[in-house]
């Protein structure tokens, strides 16, 4: 069987103008993850990431330590849904809690929820529809464990990621965002699969940790 490492992107900006940049943290975790995949002998015959900068420049600090890696292939599946236009979305009428989009406990306290309303299509002309993010993740799924490839290493984000878990476990919609939300920088899913089945095998693994205070665990 095949074996995907789906992988969190490294620590972005939080607050910052452009969310979309690694911080110092972030490339730090990715070059510690490529190492990581390096002393244990994993080599990917496939690679892939999603439109993002973050989710680009986290691959390029993993495949930092892996010798001959293959060039990595652009999916957009696996981009994040656009959580600062859903949220824009949501209250676009007002009522926005202050400091939404600056401080992380008002930031993601609100995110919970207004990610459940987008998976009960209750949030107006959203960024685009739960269903079509869904679809997006599953295709991505697909094409990523095609026939051909024996490891593959893909960088995604929080949300897409735990949509991929929640429909391979068959769970209910809030367990994504339960999953989303307690997503490690630079942490790993990883999944098995055949041509026919696929499955679970591990999730929220960040093994380039030293220690449970170490500086580079990060969630944010």
């Amino acid at each position: 069987m095949g074996t995907l490492y789906l992988i969190r992107h490294g620590q972005a900006s939080f607050g910052a103008a452009d969310y979309d940049v690694l911080s110092e943290v972030g490339h730090a975790q990715s070059r510690a993850l490529g190492g990581w995949f390096a002393a244990q002998g994993i080599r990917p015959d496939r690679v892939a990431h999603g439109g993002l900068k973050r989710q680009r420049d986290t691959l390029v600090g993993v495949l930092e330590g892996v010798a001959d890696a293959p060039a990595p292939e652009v999916l957009p599946g696996l981009s994040e849904f656009d959580f600062k236009a859903l949220l824009e979305a949501r209250f676009a009428r007002g009522g926005a809690p202050e400091h939404m989009h600056d401080d992380r406990r008002s930031h993601f306290r609100t995110l919970r929820d207004t990610v459940l309303m987008w998976q009960r299509d209750e949030v107006e002309n959203p960024p685009e529809p739960w269903a079509d993010f869904a679809a997006r993740v599953e295709a991505a799924r697909a094409h990523l464990m095609r026939d051909g490839a024996e490891t593959v290493f893909a960088v995604s984000s929080g949300g897409a990621i735990s949509q991929m878990i929640a429909a391979t476990l068959g769970a209910p919609g809030q367990a994504q965002i339960e999953l989303q939300l307690q997503t490690r920088n630079c942490a790993v899913a990883r999944f098995v699969f055949s041509p026919r089945r696929h499955f679970l095998n591990g999730f929220n693994e960040t093994p380039f940790l030293a220690s449970p205070g170490d500086p580079l665990l990060t969630y944010s």
